[in-house]
């Protein structure tokens, strides 16, 4: 059986030997985990409503071609020039830099006036919600592609750095070492816990500390299948969730200590500190239970 004493003690000792690079370590694990925890803040649209008290939303597709309608305020000339209508005067939208102002002022009066038309407030609305996707799309595709084996690649500097001078170049040892399994496995811890979570905060929780060693074991098991390593980590997890919990609730005064400077005692020291002491966890249930094995 493990105690937090112990454990303490061989995170401070291997963090004192290989600070900066620990820091530095902790850091690009603090930008992957806030990352992967982060959300797209979304705005909301109104609409204009007429002097009838109803919402103009209707689009006249018959009148696109006439040019004397406002329904669709640009049109093109009979010598292929472009130019935009208010249905009084046109103004032909020419590239010239004096021009550009005005027309843009007079573009802004006419949205705010509600003469836009309700098509042209359409397009606006799809062109949004197109570039929302695309950016929740890629954030994804980062998450799980790029952020995910890095935040194996940090739990192995760690484990490395508790018997010897680990190098920075550990962060990116997954993408090299069986990054397929790495992807999939971690993609479904995060989306297993999500789901749990869903349920009730506490099976999430339960879930959060079962999976807890999965990173550790994906860097120090690459040989092994997905289904394998979730086993390993429930298996590893028996009888130790609870101690582990009160491990983590062991740093609230550092935590508490760090708030009072800003953050700079958490960046420089408790995190990589935490960072250590999680990985002594993850020594001490893998390879002290596999030395009373061997007895």
């Amino acid at each position: 059986m493990w105690t937090r004493k112990e454990l303490k003690e061989k995170a401070k000792k291997s963090l004192s030997v290989n600070y900066w690079k620990t820091v530095l370590v902790s850091l690009i694990l603090a930008f992957i985990l806030g990352s992967t925890g982060s959300s797209i803040a979304g705005k909301s649209l109104t609409e204009k409503k007429g002097t009838d008290n109803t919402v103009n939303t209707e689009y006249q597709t018959e009148n696109v071609t006439d040019n004397n309608s406002m329904n669709f305020p640009f049109r093109t000339t009979e010598d292929g020039k472009l130019e935009f209508s208010d249905g009084n005067s046109s103004y032909e939208l020419s590239n010239s830099p004096e021009s550009i102002p005005g027309r843009i002022e007079h573009v802004s009066n006419m949205i705010d006036s509600g003469k836009f038309g309700a098509g042209m407030i359409i397009v606006l609305i799809l062109v949004l919600v197109t570039v929302v996707l695309i950016l929740i799309g890629t954030a994804i595709a980062i998450d799980i592609l790029i952020l995910s084996p890095m935040e194996v690649g940090c739990k192995r500097f760690f484990t490395r750095n508790l018997n010897q001078k680990a190098n920075v170049s550990e962060v990116a040892y997954a993408f090299d070492n069986n990054y397929k399994t790495v992807v999939k496995t971690v993609f479904f811890r995060d989306l297993y816990t999500a789901l749990w979570s869903l349920l009730l905060i506490i099976p999430g929780i339960v879930k959060m500390y079962e999976y807890r060693m999965i990173p550790y074991i994906l860097a120090d098991h690459p040989e092994l299948t997905s289904k394998e390593v979730f086993a390993k980590s429930k298996e590893m997890m028996k009888g130790q969730k609870w101690h582990a919990f009160v491990l983590d609730l062991s740093f609230i005064g550092w935590g508490i200590l760090s708030l009072f400077t800003l953050g700079l005692l958490g960046t420089f020291y408790v995190t990589p500190y935490r960072n250590m002491t999680n990985a002594a966890l993850y020594e001490k249930l893998e390879y002290g239970r596999l030395a009373i094995e061997e007895k």
